[in-house]
Protein backbone atom coordinates (compact mmCIF):
# COMPACT_ATOMS: atom_id res chain seq x y z
CA UNK A 1 0.00 0.00 0.00
CA UNK A 2 1.33 3.34 -0.96
CA UNK A 3 2.31 5.48 1.90
CA UNK A 4 0.88 8.84 -0.28
CA UNK A 5 -2.61 8.06 -1.48
CA UNK A 6 -2.51 10.40 -4.75
CA UNK A 7 -6.13 11.57 -7.01
CA UNK A 8 -7.37 14.54 -8.72
CA UNK A 9 -10.37 15.34 -9.09
CA UNK A 10 -12.54 18.36 -10.42
CA UNK A 11 -8.80 20.65 -10.41
CA UNK A 12 -7.92 19.06 -6.85
CA UNK A 13 -5.02 16.72 -6.03
CA UNK A 14 -5.67 15.14 -2.95
CA UNK A 15 -3.04 14.07 -1.06
CA UNK A 16 -3.46 11.29 1.85
CA UNK A 17 -0.70 11.07 4.11
CA UNK A 18 -1.25 7.25 4.46
CA UNK A 19 0.52 5.14 7.49
CA UNK A 20 -2.33 4.93 9.80
CA UNK A 21 -0.96 2.52 11.65
CA UNK A 22 2.11 4.92 12.55
CA UNK A 23 -0.34 7.81 12.45
CA UNK A 24 1.33 9.25 9.52
CA UNK A 25 4.41 9.86 10.84
CA UNK A 26 7.21 10.23 8.13
CA UNK A 27 9.84 7.71 6.88
CA UNK A 28 12.21 8.43 4.11
CA UNK A 29 9.70 6.44 1.33
CA UNK A 30 6.98 8.77 2.46
CA UNK A 31 8.90 12.12 2.60
CA UNK A 32 10.26 11.23 -0.85
CA UNK A 33 7.44 10.36 -2.10
CA UNK A 34 5.51 13.31 -1.03
CA UNK A 35 7.99 15.52 -2.86
CA UNK A 36 7.41 13.83 -6.01
CA UNK A 37 3.62 13.95 -5.78
CA UNK A 38 4.40 17.88 -5.24
CA UNK A 39 6.29 18.36 -8.22
CA UNK A 40 3.80 16.80 -10.08
CA UNK A 41 1.30 18.72 -8.67
CA UNK A 42 3.22 21.57 -9.55
CA UNK A 43 3.69 20.65 -13.17
CA UNK A 44 0.01 19.68 -14.34
CA UNK A 45 -1.87 22.81 -15.50
CA UNK A 46 -5.10 21.26 -14.32
CA UNK A 47 -4.25 20.92 -10.63
CA UNK A 48 -5.30 24.01 -9.47
CA UNK A 49 -5.66 23.58 -5.48
CA UNK A 50 -3.57 20.61 -3.31
CA UNK A 51 -5.06 19.46 -0.65
CA UNK A 52 -3.54 17.35 2.15
CA UNK A 53 -4.79 15.69 4.85
CA UNK A 54 -3.94 12.07 6.59
CA UNK A 55 -5.56 8.68 6.65
CA UNK A 56 -6.80 7.54 9.95
CA UNK A 57 -7.17 9.41 13.56
CA UNK A 58 -4.25 11.68 12.65
CA UNK A 59 -2.94 14.00 10.72
CA UNK A 60 0.96 13.35 10.96
CA UNK A 61 2.95 12.17 14.13
CA UNK A 62 5.49 13.73 12.82
CA UNK A 63 9.04 11.60 12.02
CA UNK A 64 9.37 8.26 12.87
CA UNK A 65 11.63 7.53 15.28
CA UNK A 66 12.58 4.36 14.71
CA UNK A 67 14.23 5.40 11.50
CA UNK A 68 16.20 7.74 13.43
CA UNK A 69 17.61 5.65 15.61
CA UNK A 70 18.04 2.68 12.82
CA UNK A 71 21.89 2.34 12.76
CA UNK A 72 21.22 1.74 9.25
CA UNK A 73 18.62 4.44 8.13
CA UNK A 74 19.39 8.13 6.91
CA UNK A 75 20.10 9.87 9.91
CA UNK A 76 19.10 12.73 11.23
CA UNK A 77 21.22 15.26 8.82
CA UNK A 78 19.83 13.51 5.76
CA UNK A 79 16.48 13.60 7.26
CA UNK A 80 16.25 17.43 7.38
CA UNK A 81 18.27 18.13 4.29
CA UNK A 82 17.03 15.19 2.01
CA UNK A 83 13.19 15.11 3.77
CA UNK A 84 11.47 17.79 5.58
CA UNK A 85 13.52 21.06 3.85
CA UNK A 86 12.40 20.01 1.04
CA UNK A 87 8.94 19.57 1.53
CA UNK A 88 8.69 22.80 3.24
CA UNK A 89 10.19 24.66 -0.14
CA UNK A 90 8.22 22.74 -2.47
CA UNK A 91 5.19 23.92 0.27
CA UNK A 92 5.98 27.57 0.20
CA UNK A 93 7.06 27.62 -3.78
CA UNK A 94 4.16 25.96 -5.01
CA UNK A 95 2.18 27.86 -7.75
CA UNK A 96 -1.26 26.93 -6.15
CA UNK A 97 -2.17 26.99 -3.00
CA UNK A 98 -2.39 24.36 -0.76
CA UNK A 99 -4.84 23.10 1.70
CA UNK A 100 -3.90 21.24 5.13
CA UNK A 101 -6.88 19.15 6.34
CA UNK A 102 -5.97 18.44 9.60
CA UNK A 103 -7.71 15.69 10.93
CA UNK A 104 -6.36 14.90 14.36
CA UNK A 105 -2.91 15.02 15.95
CA UNK A 106 -0.18 17.46 14.27
CA UNK A 107 3.04 17.28 16.00
CA UNK A 108 6.59 18.08 15.59
CA UNK A 109 7.33 17.88 11.70
CA UNK A 110 3.53 17.32 10.80
CA UNK A 111 2.30 20.35 12.98
CA UNK A 112 5.23 22.39 10.94
CA UNK A 113 3.99 20.95 7.31
CA UNK A 114 1.05 21.50 8.09
CA UNK A 115 1.92 25.19 9.46
CA UNK A 116 3.75 25.92 5.64
CA UNK A 117 0.41 25.21 3.61
CA UNK A 118 -1.56 28.39 2.40
CA UNK A 119 -4.92 27.74 4.16
CA UNK A 120 -5.22 25.39 7.07
CA UNK A 121 -8.21 23.86 8.36
CA UNK A 122 -8.34 21.80 11.53
CA UNK A 123 -11.45 19.13 12.79
CA UNK A 124 -12.63 20.36 16.91
CA UNK A 125 -10.83 17.25 18.26
CA UNK A 126 -7.64 18.48 16.54
CA UNK A 127 -4.46 19.11 18.54
CA UNK A 128 -1.17 20.83 17.55
CA UNK A 129 2.37 19.88 19.56
CA UNK A 130 5.77 21.24 19.35
CA UNK A 131 7.21 18.52 20.25
CA UNK A 132 10.66 18.30 19.48
CA UNK A 133 11.65 19.40 23.07
CA UNK A 134 10.20 16.54 24.56
CA UNK A 135 12.85 14.36 23.23
CA UNK A 136 15.72 17.05 23.06
CA UNK A 137 15.30 18.36 20.17
CA UNK A 138 14.63 21.95 18.51
CA UNK A 139 11.35 22.81 15.84
CA UNK A 140 12.22 22.05 12.47
CA UNK A 141 10.86 21.68 9.20
CA UNK A 142 10.60 25.47 9.15
CA UNK A 143 8.74 26.00 12.62
CA UNK A 144 11.03 28.32 14.33
CA UNK A 145 10.69 30.49 10.92
CA UNK A 146 6.86 30.07 10.86
CA UNK A 147 4.58 30.06 13.57
CA UNK A 148 6.46 32.71 15.65
CA UNK A 149 5.08 34.91 12.26
CA UNK A 150 2.02 33.56 12.62
CA UNK A 151 1.17 34.02 16.46
CA UNK A 152 4.47 35.85 17.45
CA UNK A 153 7.31 35.32 19.66
CA UNK A 154 6.76 34.98 22.98
CA UNK A 155 3.52 32.62 22.36
CA UNK A 156 6.17 30.41 19.63
CA UNK A 157 9.02 29.99 22.35
CA UNK A 158 6.88 29.11 24.87
CA UNK A 159 4.95 26.69 22.36
CA UNK A 160 8.32 25.44 21.31
CA UNK A 161 10.28 25.18 25.05
CA UNK A 162 7.54 24.02 26.83
CA UNK A 163 6.16 21.23 24.47
CA UNK A 164 2.56 22.07 25.20
CA UNK A 165 -0.37 20.51 23.16
CA UNK A 166 -2.86 22.81 21.73
CA UNK A 167 -6.43 22.45 20.91
CA UNK A 168 -7.69 22.95 17.42
CA UNK A 169 -9.79 25.64 18.77
CA UNK A 170 -6.59 27.48 20.70
CA UNK A 171 -4.84 27.39 17.45
CA UNK A 172 -7.44 29.35 15.65
CA UNK A 173 -7.49 31.95 18.35
CA UNK A 174 -3.67 32.37 18.41
CA UNK A 175 -4.46 32.62 14.19
CA UNK A 176 -2.72 29.60 14.00
CA UNK A 177 -4.79 28.27 11.68
CA UNK A 178 -7.63 29.55 9.59
CA UNK A 179 -10.79 27.77 10.61
CA UNK A 180 -12.22 24.83 13.16
CA UNK A 181 -14.67 22.11 12.22
CA UNK A 182 -17.33 20.20 14.10
CA UNK A 183 -15.91 16.95 13.03
CA UNK A 184 -19.01 15.90 11.72
CA UNK A 185 -18.83 18.76 9.30
CA UNK A 186 -14.93 18.74 8.41
CA UNK A 187 -14.59 16.61 5.36
CA UNK A 188 -17.37 18.54 3.47
CA UNK A 189 -16.31 21.73 4.62
CA UNK A 190 -12.79 21.22 4.18
CA UNK A 191 -14.02 20.08 0.93
CA UNK A 192 -15.75 23.21 0.01
CA UNK A 193 -12.77 25.82 0.55
CA UNK A 194 -10.95 23.53 -1.61
CA UNK A 195 -13.26 23.55 -4.29
CA UNK A 196 -13.76 26.99 -4.20
CA UNK A 197 -9.95 28.20 -4.28
CA UNK A 198 -9.85 25.65 -7.32
CA UNK A 199 -12.14 27.77 -9.54
CA UNK A 200 -10.22 30.54 -8.47
CA UNK A 201 -7.99 32.82 -10.85
CA UNK A 202 -4.88 30.47 -10.07
CA UNK A 203 -1.90 32.42 -11.41
CA UNK A 204 -3.14 35.61 -9.21
CA UNK A 205 -3.30 33.16 -6.09
CA UNK A 206 0.50 32.39 -6.99
CA UNK A 207 1.36 35.99 -6.80
CA UNK A 208 -0.33 36.47 -3.67
CA UNK A 209 1.83 33.58 -2.03
CA UNK A 210 5.14 34.59 -3.56
CA UNK A 211 4.23 38.21 -2.42
CA UNK A 212 3.25 37.12 1.28
CA UNK A 213 6.39 35.12 1.19
CA UNK A 214 8.69 37.74 -0.41
CA UNK A 215 6.98 40.10 2.92
CA UNK A 216 8.71 38.67 5.72
CA UNK A 217 12.55 39.99 4.74
CA UNK A 218 11.12 42.96 2.60
CA UNK A 219 11.06 46.41 3.79
CA UNK A 220 8.11 48.11 2.69
CA UNK A 221 9.75 50.18 -0.26
CA UNK A 222 11.22 46.20 -1.31
CA UNK A 223 7.44 45.19 -1.23
CA UNK A 224 5.86 47.98 -3.04
CA UNK A 225 7.72 47.27 -5.71
CA UNK A 226 7.44 43.46 -5.61
CA UNK A 227 3.73 44.23 -5.53
CA UNK A 228 4.00 46.65 -8.89
CA UNK A 229 6.30 43.51 -10.50
CA UNK A 230 3.61 41.17 -9.64
CA UNK A 231 0.12 43.44 -10.61
CA UNK A 232 1.26 43.47 -13.81
CA UNK A 233 2.02 40.03 -14.55
CA UNK A 234 -1.69 39.31 -12.98
CA UNK A 235 -3.31 42.29 -14.64
CA UNK A 236 -1.64 40.08 -18.15
CA UNK A 237 -3.33 37.40 -17.36
CA UNK A 238 -6.61 35.88 -19.07
CA UNK A 239 -8.67 35.47 -15.99
CA UNK A 240 -8.21 39.17 -15.44
CA UNK A 241 -9.62 40.17 -18.55
CA UNK A 242 -12.34 37.19 -17.59
CA UNK A 243 -12.80 39.07 -14.01
CA UNK A 244 -13.33 42.65 -15.41
CA UNK A 245 -15.79 41.36 -18.41
CA UNK A 246 -17.83 39.35 -15.81
CA UNK A 247 -17.95 42.25 -13.17
CA UNK A 248 -19.20 44.53 -16.32
CA UNK A 249 -21.48 41.72 -17.80
CA UNK A 250 -23.04 41.32 -14.19
CA UNK A 251 -22.18 37.44 -13.99
CA UNK A 252 -20.27 35.15 -12.40
CA UNK A 253 -17.03 34.73 -13.96
CA UNK A 254 -15.35 31.63 -15.41
CA UNK A 255 -12.17 31.38 -14.35
CA UNK A 256 -9.38 28.95 -16.51
CA UNK A 257 -6.08 29.12 -14.33
CA UNK A 258 -4.64 31.31 -17.27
Amino acid sequence: MSSIVFHIEEGIAYLTLNRPDKLNSFNREMALLLQSKLDECASLHEVRAVYITGAGKGFCAGQDLAEVVDPNGPGMQRILSEHYNPIITRLRNMPKPVIAAVNGVAAGAGANIALACDIVVATKSSSFIQAFSKIGLIPDSGGTFILPRLIGFQKASALMMLGDKITAEEAERLSMIYKVYEDEDFMASAKKIAATIAQMPTKALAYIKHALNHSITNDLEEQLSLEDDYQQKAAATEDFKEGVEAFLEKRNPLFKGK
